[in-house]
């Protein structure tokens, strides 16, 4: 007889209770369930690393891409802006007809050592919260700020000049309005055009 026939024999006799079967199923269960689980993990973990990837990769070409709410003409509106990194940006959205609308803009700020920069992120979106003028093609005026929209036809003086008081609810701008010249907003007091005095 062989070690191998001996081993067999002298264990043979030997019986598991069912107890122990039932925890051994158990623990091989929970060794395939657990097995899943890593390999739906590893799975999630790759997709959100490729998809990361070719989203990053997505919005640095050009630039840096932002979804934002605006206020066009009274009415908040979601605008794709893409911020250039030299002060500028480009938008796009949907007018009220429907139409795909392209604008941009940007500036330059001077430091307190009288040099200059170009506008971050930050302040390209502020300028986008100040109110704004539109002369319209049937000679109206308006002023737009965030919901608020104030025909201002009629409230120009003697020199072209229009002063408007709006109000966001917690901070009040002066807006003064050049008739086709431009405008010029403070949250201090109206602005005095120089070539009025």
């Amino acid at each position: 007889m062989t070690n191998k026939e001996k081993y067999k024999q002298a264990f043979s006799v030997l019986q598991t209770s069912d107890d122990f079967k039932r925890e051994m199923e158990n623990m091989i269960k929970l060794q395939k369930k657990h097995k899943v689980n890593v390999a739906v993990a590893v799975a999630i973990i790759c997709l959100i690393l490729i998809g990361g990837t070719s989203t990053a990769y997505a919005a640095n070409i050009g630039g840096i891409q932002r979804m934002v709410q605006i206020w066009i003409h009274g009415d908040q509106t979601d605008a794709v802006m893409e911020f250039k990194g030299d002060g500028s940006y480009e938008m796009t959205y949907q007018d009220e007809a429907g139409n795909t609308v392209e604008r941009g803009g940007g500036g330059i700020a001077f430091e307190e050592d009288g040099t200059e920069r170009p506008l971050t992120q930050e302040e390209l979106l502020q300028e986008l919260v100040n109110p704004e003028v539109e002369y319209r093609e049937d000679g109206t005026v308006w002023v737009y700020y965030q919901s608020q929209k104030l025909e201002i036809t009629d409230k120009f003086d003697e020199n072209g000049i229009c002063f408007v008081k709006v109000s966001d609810g917690t901070e009040t701008l002066y807006v003064t309005v050049e008739y086709q010249k431009g405008w010029s907003v403070s949250g201090d007091k109206y602005i005095i055009p120089a070539d009025s005095n």
